[in-house]
């Protein structure tokens, strides 16, 4: 099921931060390696594009703010694949630019 591996990570994250504070507030945020997000990390990302758009006055805002997560995703994606890259095993050329 798409969305499955996002939807189980935010309720084993309910359950790891269940004893905050209740004055804090904490969104359990999901997103699998390849895109799907989990229901709370969708309604987060509705609400706060809808607020961004407001605030800017820019419908596109949205859009911009997606793209971003997206792209900090990615980024911490590619941290994590060469974190286990042995450096010196002739791909150095490709992973200079990354």
């Amino acid at each position: 099921m798409v969305g499955a591996a996002a939807t189980s990570a935010e309720q084993a994250k309910r359950r790891k931060y269940e004893n905050l504070d209740s004055s804090l507030i904490f969104v359990h945020f999901g997103v699998e390696t390849l895109g799907p997000w989990g229901p709370e990390a969708r309604a987060l990302f509705k609400e706060l594009s809808k607020r961004v758009i407001e605030s800017t006055g820019d419908p596109r805002a949205g859009s911009y703010l997606g793209r971003r997560i997206r792209l900090v995703i990615q980024r911490g994606n590619t941290a994590s694949i060469l974190g286990t890259v042995h450096r010196g095993g002739g791909f150095e050329d490709v992973l200079d630019f990354i």
